[in-house]
């Protein structure tokens, strides 16, 4: 998704000034001896993409990446976190869960004899490790396919145009470059602030390999990874236990997060809200964790034979020495400080794409949609630049929720109530029916701007609930990209029976207080 650079959100006056200090900074360098004409550190999903548009261009391109283990010891080769600890890996692990429900179901549809005679958590484990590692060499190999140069080794800056690389056994090369683009990403982080945490505690990072079974298992943290990964462990039948401090899935409507929490309930993963942990330590055979709860003022305890944070994540900028190349960093989030161009505020040449970069979704086709754009612009011409305004993105629960746009608050908070209209619904999808499975969370929001006409009642934002929820929406959020109104709803037709067409016919407006609920066809 993106908008010609004339769409983008600023004054004629403040781009052409950006674009001024990109071709001086070009202008600058012109003449000098370096190595490369761009240099991409991080060799995740957004930077692989930019270095290999950047060489399909002709250019001498390089990239650089270097796994730092967990404090597990957990590595993993090229690709960044989607691939090795995070939507790859998250994602078979979501469908194994989903595959034991659909045991349950079978005799329903006539399949006898098909029981769950139970679930190896080494053979999945395995499997996903297989196909991740088949994932790493295909980056090396399209990587040497397309010319680019690869560096097993950590860079960091000398100067604003070189880098010292050092690999594991301490070889050091010096770099140059015109060019280089920053997408290390991040990693999670461990509440410092609770002892025994680091010592004893997982991650994401670490969940996929696990050696052994995790058995009883406390996820710590309200964000998607937390309830993602509290998802599939109770799906794959091991008890699990979500901690929360406050609210799940701040960022994400409300009204949604709420239907999705309480469907992972249903599903058997034990809430914990208002809690927070205050120590964990070793107990015989399982690990100790005291907590807080806010509630009634009571600490607690209770064992569980892992614990998993999922508490937030901070960027790989350690080691990068931003500030000798000049790279303006914000202080809090140790974010790198960047324009509309996805170029350093201080430094034009040095660019950021992903998770790294301030102010931008912390989503893998972000990064990647990112990478390509500023290779094209660098080097082909281009002027087109990325809409971050519109991006969808789904949280893969057992109930899938899929988001794009405005969520119902913040739509409320730029507009104003009045100016906000709402249509919802619950529905069921057909393969519910003759399992008789609950379907009480199935939902959808449709957040629209309130217009007399309804022709021009435009939509903001659009959540839903239901099994591959991502799917359904991914076609939805191209055409809200593209302005899409409520009345282009209205005036498609569905695709029978499927779940998406639920989206057709909403038409019953929050504000009126009627029964949202679809009666089947």
């Amino acid at each position: 998704m993106f908008l010609r650079s004339g769409a983008a959100r600023s004054s004629p006056a403040r781009r052409l000034d950006t674009l001024s200090r990109h071709l001086k900074s070009a202008a600058d360098t012109a003449g000098k001896t370096h190595d490369y004409d761009l240099i991409v550190i991080g060799g995740g999903s957004g930077g692989l993409a930019c270095s290999k548009d950047a060489a399909s261009f002709g250019k001498k391109v390089a990239v650089l990446d270097y796994v730092v283990p967990s404090p597990n010891g957990t590595q993993w080769g090229l690709g960044g976190t989607c691939v090795n600890v995070g939507c790859i890996p998250k994602k078979l692990m979501h469908q194994a869960a989903l595959l034991g429900h659909s045991l349950k179901d079978a005799p329903f549809y006539g399949w006898q004899g098909v029981e769950s005679k139970g679930f190896s958590w080494e053979e999945l484990r395995t499997a996903v490790r297989n196909h991740v590692r088949s994932l790493n060499w295909g980056h090396r190999v399209q990587l040497k396919e397309k010319g680019v140069d690869y560096f097993n080794a950590q860079g960091t800056f000398v100067d604003p145009h070189t880098i010292e690389t050092t690999t594991k056994d301490g070889k050091k090369t010096f770099l140059k470059s015109k060019n280089f683009v920053i997408a290390v990403g991040g990693r999670p982080k461990y509440p410092d602030h609770v002892p025994g945490a680091l010592e004893y505690g997982i991650t994401s990072d670490d969940v996929f390999y696990l050696e052994k079974p995790p058995g009883k298992t406390l996820v710590v943290g309200g964000s998607y990874v937390a309830l993602e990964c509290a998802g599939f462990l109770r799906g794959l039948g091991f008890p699990t236990t979500l901690m929360v401090r406050s609210h799940c899935l701040k960022s994400f409507d409300q009204d949604v997060a709420g239907l999705v929490v309480r469907n992972l309930e249903k599903r058997g993963v034990h809430l914990l809200t208002h809690c927070e942990p205050k120590m964990v330590a070793k107990s015989s055979q399982q690990l100790s964790v005291q907590w807080h709860c806010f509630d009634d003022q009571q600490d607690k305890e209770d064992q569980w034979d892992t614990v998993l944070f999922a508490t937030g994540r901070e960027p790989c900028v350690a080691g990068l020495a931003l500030d000798q190349a000049g790279v303006r960093v914000d202080p809090q989030t140790k974010k790198i400080v960047v324009d509309q161009y996805d170029a350093s505020v201080s430094m034009p040449h040095i660019f950021a794409i992903g998770d790294v970069a301030m102010g931008r979704q912390e989503l893998t086709p972000v990064a990647v949609k990112a990478g390509k754009m500023l290779a094209r612009r660098l080097f082909g011409g281009t002027s087109e630049v990325m809409n971050y305004h519109m991006v969808p993105t789904t949280v893969f629960t057992p109930l899938e929720f899929a988001s794009v746009g405005l969520a119902e608050e913040k739509a409320v908070e730029r507009h104003g109530e009045e100016a906000i209209e709402v249509y919802h619904a619950y529905y069921k999808p057909l393969e519910f029916y003759l399992p008789g499975t609950d379907s009480g969370e199935c939902y959808i929001k449709l957040v629209c701007l309130r217009d007399p006409d309804p022709s021009k009642e435009t939509v903001l934002g659009l959540h839903m609930t239901g099994p591959s929820a991502g799917e359904m929406l991914q076609g939805f959020a191209v055409a809200m990209g593209r302005g899409m109104s409520r009345m282009d709803l209205e005036l498609a037709v569905g695709i029978h029976p499927t779940c998406a067409e639920e989206v057709l016919k909403l038409h019953t407006t929050k504000r009126s207080g009627k029964d949202p609920a679809i009666t089947a066809c």
